[in-house]
């Protein structure tokens, strides 16, 4: 089974940053595509971040040049580095194993960890 452990989400004021990770177990992680998924009440999960095997990445509008996804295949982690937080980005963060990138879009993977709160307040 692939299991998929998210930690560092938390409580911080607009302005502030986190840095999410999420360790995989179970899987060739290094060959697999990761992404990093949110999903806000009554809204639709989204994805935030996407990065290939190759460490291609992509971003959400919404989130350029403020966060930053990025994985150390020696530990099974990928993270996600947020910064500038908005309330707007206030959601449950979800890493997905197997996100795989065709034709100028990210799909997700079959596998996700249970989520981790990201609270962020004026």
């Amino acid at each position: 089974q692939v299991q998929l452990v998210e930690s560092g989400g938390g409580l911080v004021q607009a302005g502030g940053s986190l840095r999410l990770s999420c360790v995989a177990s179970g899987s060739i992680f290094s060959i697999n595509g990761m992404g990093w998924y949110r999903q806000a009440p009554g809204k639709q999960r989204e994805l935030v971040a996407g990065i290939t095997s190759r460490q291609t990445t992509n971003y959400a509008d919404s989130v350029k040049g403020r966060f930053t996804i990025f994985r150390d295949n020696a530990k099974n982690t990928v993270y996600l580095q947020m910064n500038s937080l908005k309330p707007e980005d206030t959601a449950v963060y979800f890493c997905n194993h197997g996100t795989y990138y065709s034709g100028g879009n990210y799909y997700p993977g079959d596998y996700w960890g249970q989520g981790t709160q990201v609270t962020v307040s004026s």
